[in-house]
């Protein structure tokens, strides 16, 4: 049964203002994010621009909490990686596709221990 106070009906009021609100804000997050692979898969000149917008638009929505803060995580970390692979594509197209192996001088060098009580 519906509950009938003031307050409840004020919350449900409050509620639905929230809702079309906040559905505005995610139909541009999604929107810029479709923007953003759409010039990653042109290979347009501005790409970089259009996903750091992409990116600000995802932490905005998240510290307004209209996305849960790992959702947006999520979202800027698979747009991040499709950017790196665009990103790592170029420059191996550009250069004729020649790749260097790693010498035994150019490998990292081993790490230290991190936490030293640890084993």
């Amino acid at each position: 049964m519906a509950k009938r106070t003031a307050s409840a009906k004020k919350q449900a009021r409050a509620g639905a203002r929230r809702t079309v609100r906040n559905r505005g804000v995610r139909s541009e997050v999604k929107t810029l994010i479709v923007k953003a692979r759409k010039s990653l898969a042109s290979s347009a000149a501005d790409v970089l621009e259009v996903g750091v917008e992409a990116v600000r638009g995802l932490d905005r929505a998240a510290a307004k909490g209209i996305l849960h803060p790992n959702n947006a995580a999520r979202r800027k970390a698979r747009l991040a990686r499709q950017l790196a692979k665009v990103a790592k594509a170029a420059p191996a197209a550009a250069s004729g596709a020649k790749t260097k192996a790693k010498g035994a001088s150019e490998a990292r060098p081993a790490r230290a221990q991190r936490r030293p009580g640890r084993t």
